[in-house]
């Protein structure tokens, strides 16, 4: 039986509550659900801007996964949480220039769009992530 190890990085922001950043249990990275946030000052980046933060958003995703010991290649699954279907195609833009950028092969990671109300009002996007390493 593998053993179930907490993922800690200072390059994606401290969870504010009764959660881990990550988890990884054997060859599976479970990315806790991440926001537009500073890794350094917590402060909640971009309010308005649903592309800006998508990226902030994919880059603490990215920091919690290569923590875990896997790259944005291993990534398997991503979660989009949108507060607005009107904000799709400006994140779906973001996002694909992001994961263009850190995918090295031709497979893309699968993905989910979901529109629901987030933890804070600033927050336009969250987004979690699968790797398997």
């Amino acid at each position: 039986m593998s053993e179930t190890i907490e993922i800690r990085t200072a390059g994606a922001p401290a969870p504010a509550h009764t959660f881990s950043q990550g988890v990884r249990k054997g060859p599976f990275v479970q990315v806790s659900g991440q926001g537009p946030v500073d890794p350094t000052t917590s402060e909640y980046l971009y309010p308005g801007d649903v592309a800006a933060q998508t990226t902030r958003t994919l880059e603490n995703v990215k920091a919690i996964v290569e923590a875990g010991g896997a790259t944005f290649d291993d990534v398997v699954m991503l979660r989009v949480y949108l507060t607005k279907r009107e904000d799709f195609t400006i994140m779906n833009d973001a996002y694909g220039a992001f994961v263009s950028a850190h995918t090295s092969g031709d497979v893309l990671p699968s993905r989910t769009t979901v529109f629901t109300g987030l933890p804070r009002e600033e927050m336009l996007v969250e987004i979690d992530a699968v790797a398997i390493v």
